[in-house]
């Protein structure tokens, strides 16, 4: 009876647990990032002749979220039929990229009162209030502002620039009384239909 007991306890207290992993940004951080990113390319044109070798160079394109906007680079010129080389001996024209901007800005307004951090004491300590709102708006925006300039491979020549290439990519919700929500909460990755996921250049 006891070892009955005791297997019944075990198998009662037995559970599961998963393990997570939590990255710098969330996954509508990220999205809105991207999302940024694939508008600033959209369109991307070279003053140069079509399939020409580019080796597209982004030794100075850094920061998060870099290495998804330089493949959005990569195939915004695939789509434009230029070739891709892949690396600077192999090319005809080089094009050098930077970022003005690939970051998030977030803004809220509040018919209220705003969240508050209260000092409490001479030390500084401080109190957090919840805020008070009769309705709030909340907007959060990935940004992304891509340049560059071209010159030949061989000689260094310089070839032309490309124009500021800017993408936006908002989401905005609103709330009233604090209960009542609508409007887009999040941003969630796209879905295409089986057979639909890919296109011909």
């Amino acid at each position: 009876m006891r070892v009955a007991l005791i297997g019944l306890a075990l198998l009662v207290g037995a559970c599961a647990s998963t393990n997570e992993s939590y990255t710098g940004r969330t996954a509508t951080e990220q999205l809105l990032l991207s999302r940024a990113a694939d508008q600033a390319v959209e369109g991307l044109r070279l003053p140069i002749p079509p399939g020409s070798k580019v080796f597209v160079d982004m030794r100075f394109f850094q920061g998060e979220g870099a290495n998804y906007a330089t493949s959005a680079v990569r195939s915004a010129l695939s789509e434009a039929g230029f070739a891709l080389a892949d690396d600077r001996a192999s090319a005809e024209v080089v094009f050098e990229m930077r970022a003005g901007a690939l970051s998030l800005e977030q803004m809220r307004r509040v018919v209220g009162i705003p969240p508050l951090a209260v000092p409490i004491n001479e030390t500084l300590n401080v109190v957090s209030l919840p805020e008070l709102s009769l309705y709030s708006r909340r907007d959060r925006v990935g940004v992304a502002e891509f340049s560059g300039f071209l010159y030949d491979a061989r000689t260094g020549a310089p070839l032309g620039a490309v124009a500021p290439m800017i993408g936006e990519f908002r989401i905005r919700s609103h709330k009233v009384l604090m209960v009542v929500a609508w409007g887009q909460q999040s941003v969630r990755p796209g879905q295409s239909d089986p057979g639909d996921s890919w296109r011909e250049f």
